[in-house]
């Protein structure tokens, strides 16, 4: 029943829409028009106004023909850069971009596919509950649109989101994190005629640094320093420095103690620095619980669902554990329970990104029998 002509010529034209993190305007005013159309119910949340993007986040409601829970369909609108004037190119059955440009099948394959399947469930007349679909903005500059939702929209408890590589997985499994901005103040002074009067806050952030663990800590738990600023010229003892960083897992209290351990050591870093009597260097930390985590039983609805769905269709699904967040871990913590699937995305936030057309209908596929057993009650 998928028509691929068409999911791909959408494609294409949602890649070629630009629609950076806070400039999804464009692409939306296309989503709407669209969703319009298949007779959904289109409305934007006022999250664009609170993150300074150019729009909100679209919410599509459409009735059921039979008396279930709503089921919820997402995606995100925005992409990464470099994400302006995409080029698509489609060879042997792949969708690349002109190599100058990411792809954005990094959310636009999660956007083309839910309106291929309420395409083809209008067009086929097919049972189905009451569908919430719901394209984010800002996903990709830490899930902004997800957290400024305006939820009282929503009615739906369980529901999927498109965004991840496997087609044969269900995520259910991700991690909690929390990011850190740590600054480090510090004297200035010449550096060549009286350095001894100066801190340097470089030097502090480095044995700070040099002292942590970073990466893989274990199984569960990852931590980054991913960003340091400071420093005007090299003549001048660094009076400022800006730290960032973040930690990740799965278990609530290791990522409390890794996030404790990380800003401790900037504490005992500027300690160790610290003359007598001096206040500097000074440390100022500032920690965001960026996302919680998600974790799904293996057999609540969404999961048995989507390993239905698949067995139906002879194919496997799997739950499967990240190491990323997604709007889902938003979605999770109020109160909705998301499955993240797989578009067959590859590569991506990378100007190789890539996406099989083949891999985007089995998805399809997958979504539309998933919508046929809820309609029946559901397993």
């Amino acid at each position: 029943m998928i028509n691929t002509k068409r999911l791909s010529q959408r494609f294409v034209m949602l890649a070629q829409t630009d629609s950076v993190s806070r400039q999804e305007a464009a692409v939306a005013e296309k989503l709407e028009k669209i969703l319009t159309g298949l007779g959904g119910g289109v409305v934007f949340d006022n999250a664009g106004e609170r993150v300074g993007g150019d729009c909100g986040n679209l919410v599509a409601k459409f009735k059921g023909t039979v008396d279930c829970e709503p089921l919820l369909l997402s995606g995100h609108m925005d992409t990464v850069e470099p994400g302006r004037g995409v080029k698509v190119i489609f060879k042997d059955g792949v969708f690349t971009s002109d190599g100058t440009t990411i792809l954005g099948s990094d959310d636009k394959s999660a956007l083309a596919i839910i309106l291929e399947v309420m395409d083809v469930i209008r067009e086929n007349k097919l049972p189905h509950p009451p569908i919430e679909v719901v394209f984010t903005i800002c996903e990709e500059i830490g899930l902004l649109g997800a957290k400024n939702l305006d939820y009282s929209l929503l009615d739906s408890k369980i529901g999927y989101i498109l965004d991840s590589t496997d087609t044969d997985g269900v995520v259910t499994r991700a991690p909690a994190s929390t990011r850190f901005t740590i600054n480090i103040h510090g004297r200035a002074s010449h550096a060549g005629v009286a350095p001894e009067l100066g801190i340097n806050a470089i030097c502090v952030a480095a044995r700070a640094i040099d002292s942590l663990t970073l990466g893989r800590i274990d199984a569960e738990t990852t931590c980054n320093i991913g960003k340091i600023q400071g420093g005007k010229a090299t003549n001048i003892i660094p009076e400022f420095v800006s730290v960032d960083g973040e930690a990740r897992s799965h278990d609530t209290q290791k990522l409390k103690t890794i996030t404790d351990t990380m800003i401790k050591a900037f504490h005992d870093a500027a300690r160790a620095f610290r003359q007598k009597g001096e206040t500097l260097p000074r440390i100022e930390v500032m920690v965001d619980q960026d996302y919680p985590a998600t974790h799904i039983p293996d057999d609540h609805e969404v999961v048995m669902l989507a390993r239905k769905a698949a067995q139906n269709l002879g194919k496997k699904m799997e739950p499967k554990t990240i190491g990323g967040g997604a709007d889902a871990n938003i979605f999770f913590n109020k109160g909705i329970v998301a499955g993240v699937l797989g578009t067959g995305m590859t590569d991506v936030h990378t100007v190789k990104e890539n996406i099989k057309l083949s891999d985007m209908v089995d998805t399809a596929e997958i979504l539309l029998e998933i919508i046929a057993i809820k309609a029946g009650q559901g397993i």
